[in-house]
């Protein structure tokens, strides 16, 4: 015979429900009401089930999250259970949000196949994985006499002072500390052991100030009486990663069943038809078989993950406020140019037949955003506006290559661009970043205008260029970054374009059979030479001849070089 101490203290209507269902499978049942709940709520919950001869009431106490008093009214209860009811071989401790996830006769014929067994997660505090933001050692070796919740301030600074003065609570010997959940399982012959021990006004002192003791002092003592113990719970309680109790809802029913456990906790109050399926006794519904919670375990880890990792390269509200906690910056490969459509007129038609993706023009630009086709509005109502793009940046990248998955998204770059995406793309493992430096020159070079206001200019994008190479360079990126100056790649264009082309489809082996279009140059070399003599060295360029030839020669031509992190 199986008998049950319901701890309750919201949702009463549910408890008496419960209640009401294992007492009328013939379970004795004391249920302990939280002091905190007013008289005429409690004497509704008692009207409720004075029909029933075999449910009593246990002395109330005032309960508090994390305090001694919720170890005092299961000790209370327990008491009146094995004094009421000789007959009760093992007393299950319940809250008044669990429910029973199968018929009782089938909790009593496996209880009473284990007469001896003590059904309580018990684990050292060496191996204890699951302490959320909390005290481990610290909880059994200081004293907490403050409420963590309600003076909170008192709490952590009387922590504080234990610590700078080193004190350390003595253990009652014999007694090696505990963890575990809080709702077990336990023999008749255990549980009167623990309660009749004469030592336990010594643990009951020790334990009033352990910190959250409803977790540490069945789950310590009964190491000290029990002969087999079990440490697992029939109760299937999960939690997030937070330390925070997963709630079920109606659409959790399959996953209850799976689990193959006798009780389940917390279920929420109005999860109609948990509880009409679940509250009942029909032999149909018998599994005959082992609590097994870890086959729905996967089905957590895979919640606590997405939780906590999300997708790939999705930022959500739980994690948006909170930089490096994404799962990935961006959730697909994608290429930027930089100097490309300066050095070549037609570079982004002749890029989407080459490599068969989505070619933007600068979507960083200072005037507008230049989605591919001229488009004003991109896929999930991405605006052209350059206001609302700079307001967030980075969220305008990701969302752009969220809401495109499937189809690689390629754009242009340069330092007349809004720079503030920069360390995004260069730390994002998923970015292939090509870089043709100087190449802003050419477009200084079309005007055809020699001032001083385009030796300004030159300068200031210079500079500008150089940071973001800096950052390019930097240790932290992450990104596949090839850098070439304007005058090594025009050395060799169809073998540089072919790299680029099998970094965005390696293994495709498909050479390019045309390059695009490259400006005419003729001259460049004297405008470069002009600005130098006007005091202004444009030396990410390269080296440019001043006379009318454009290619330079060389013996040994540089190679590109690749910077991997």
């Amino acid at each position: 015979m199986v008998g049950f101490v319901m701890l309750v203290h919201t949702a009463l209507d549910r408890a008496s429900q419960t209640a009401r269902h294992w007492a009328s499978s013939g379970c004795p049942v004391v249920i302990h009401c939280d002091k905190n709940v007013d008289r005429k709520t409690y004497i509704r919950l008692t009207d409720s089930l004075k029909d029933l001869d075999n449910v009593s009431f246990a002395p109330r106490y005032h309960c508090e999250w994390g305090t001694w008093n919720i170890v005092a009214a299961t000790q209370r209860a327990a008491e009146m259970m094995l004094e009421k009811h000789p007959e009760v071989s093992h007393v299950y401790l319940a809250s008044g949000s669990c429910l029973p996830l199968r018929p009782v006769q089938e909790l009593k014929a496996y209880l009473k196949a284990r007469p001896r067994t003590d059904f309580i997660e018990s684990v050292t505090i060496e191996d204890v994985t699951w302490t959320k933001g909390g005290f481990d050692s610290e909880r059994f070796t200081l004293r907490f006499p403050f409420s963590w919740k309600k003076q909170r301030f008192l709490f952590d600074r009387y922590v504080a002072l234990q610590r700078l003065v080193r004190f350390k609570r003595k253990i009652p010997k014999g007694l090696v500390p505990h963890l575990g959940s809080q709702w077990w399982c336990l023999s008749r012959r255990t549980l009167e052991a623990i309660l009749t021990d004469p030592d336990r006004p010594l643990y009951d002192r020790y334990f009033k100030r352990v910190w959250i003791p409803d977790e540490s002092y069945f789950q310590s003592i009964v190491r000290v009486y029990s002969s087999d113990v079990e440490s697992r719970s029939l109760t299937l309680s999960k939690f997030d990663f937070q330390g925070k109790p997963h709630i079920f809802y109606d659409d959790h029913l399959q996953l209850l069943r799976r689990s193959d456990c006798f009780v389940a906790r917390k279920i929420w109050p109005q999860a109609n038809r948990l509880y009409a399926s679940f509250l009942s006794n029909d032999p149909k519904v018998t599994k005959n078989a082992e609590p097994n919670p870890s086959k729905i375990d996967r089905l957590f880890a895979k919640a606590v993950d997405r939780r906590t990792r999300g997708r790939t390269g999705l930022y959500m509200q739980s994690r948006f406020p909170n930089r490096d906690w994404e799962n990935g910056k961006t959730s697909e490969p994608y290429s930027v140019f930089e100097g490309f459509s300066e050095l070549f007129s037609n570079f982004e038609t002749w890029l989407g037949k080459a490599a068969g993706g989505r070619v933007h023009g600068h979507l960083f630009s200072a005037d507008r955003v230049e989605f591919a086709g001229g488009e004003t509005v991109y896929n999930g109502g991405l605006s052209d506006s350059a206001l609302l793009r700079d307001h967030n940046p980075e969220a305008f990248l990701t969302s752009l290559i969220w809401n495109t998955r499937g189809e690689r998204q390629m754009f242009q770059f340069g330092p007349a661009d809004s720079q503030k995406i920069e360390w995004l793309i260069a730390t994002d493992p998923k970015a292939q970043i090509s870089v043709i430096t100087g190449a802003w020159a050419i477009g200084l070079f079309k005007l055809g205008i020699n001032s001083s206001v385009v030796r300004k200019e030159a300068a200031r994008l210079q500079a500008i260029e150089a940071e973001h190479l800096r950052t390019l360079r930097s240790p932290h990126a992450k990104a596949r970054v090839r850098i070439w100056s304007l005058a090594e790649f025009i050395e060799d264009p169809m073998n540089n374009l072919q790299t680029i082309m099998d970094d965005i489809m390696p293994g495709a082996r498909r050479r390019i059979t045309a390059a695009p279009l490259m400006h005419d140059l003729t001259g460049f070399g004297r405008f470069l030479q002009t600005l130098k003599n006007q005091g202004m060295n444009p030396y990410l360029a390269g080296d440019f001849p001043v006379d009318p030839e454009l290619v330079p020669t060389s013996a040994d031509p540089q190679r590109p070089y690749l910077v991997k992190k």
